[in-house]
């Protein structure tokens, strides 16, 4: 049983989907033997899933979390040569992996002041990744400044969200201001529509720019578009 767990743990991730697809990003990973990386075997499918429609459409791409510029190169390879990369780190040393296509910006996260300018350094962003220190403040203070600058069709993506259970960053089960916590509100606010209570929960920007939220094992991934009132249409004719 015990070999069966570790086989499972630290085997290649599947290159291959139901529907007989070789999944790049896993071919990638089990062919790399450049910079560094480190991945959980699951999101590879997370990600060719929410981010396959932007290959090759040149996307402006921001990862939080560069450590030893592994992900960069992933990233470069999947989204084509007209990607353009822009990778956050605290870690000074982390310029070392800044080039033509890819400007490394460096700061903390979790502070706001750094993300307003980021903002700035950053026009437009079609796929944030926040891999970066994984703390509480550090989500939180990240989607909050940088949500809204997203496109409107683009896609934010928190991985390594097992930290919401871990109390030395900031979480625990059901902890008050754990990300996965804050991020529940926002299921309600996905719905809000449908408040009838408006001294209390009403549309916000969240509900008019947020498509979808998707929940997977460590990772939540939000799709963005317009959204207008939803309604209701009748088709048919009455059985009795």
């Amino acid at each position: 049983m015990l070999y069966q767990l570790l086989k499972r743990v630290f085997s290649p991730p599947e290159q291959q989907h139901d529907d007989g697809e070789v999944n790049p990003l896993a071919s990638w990973y089990s062919g790399h033997s450049g910079r560094y990386i480190t991945k959980w075997n699951h999101y590879f499918e997370i990600y060719h899933r929410h981010l396959a429609r932007f290959r090759g459409k040149s996307p402006v791409v921001l990862e939080i979390g560069v450590c030893h510029g592994g992900s960069l190169d992933m990233w470069r390879q999947y989204f084509g040569a007209g990607c353009r990369l822009f990778g956050v780190d605290i870690a000074l040393m982390c310029k070392i992996f800044e080039n033509d296509y890819t400007k490394i910006l460096i700061g903390d996260q979790a502070n706001r002041d750094f993300l307003a300018r980021l903002r700035n350094e950053v026009p437009r962003i079609d796929v944030l990744i926040d891999d970066g220190g994984h703390t509480m403040n550090q989500q939180i203070a990240t989607f909050e400044e940088l949500y809204p600058h997203i496109a409107d069709d683009g896609v934010y993506l928190c991985e390594d969200m097992l930290t919401s259970y871990w109390k030395e960053y900031g979480g625990g089960y059901q902890a008050h201001g754990s990300f996965i916590e804050y991020s529940k509100a926002l299921v309600d606010q996905l719905n809000s529509w449908h408040s009838r209570e408006p001294d209390r929960f009403q549309v916000s920007d969240f509900t008019r720019t947020t498509y979808s939220m998707h929940y997977y094992n460590s990772v939540l991934v939000i799709e963005k578009r317009p959204m207008e009132p939803p309604f209701v249409t009748e088709k048919g004719r009455f059985s009795f």
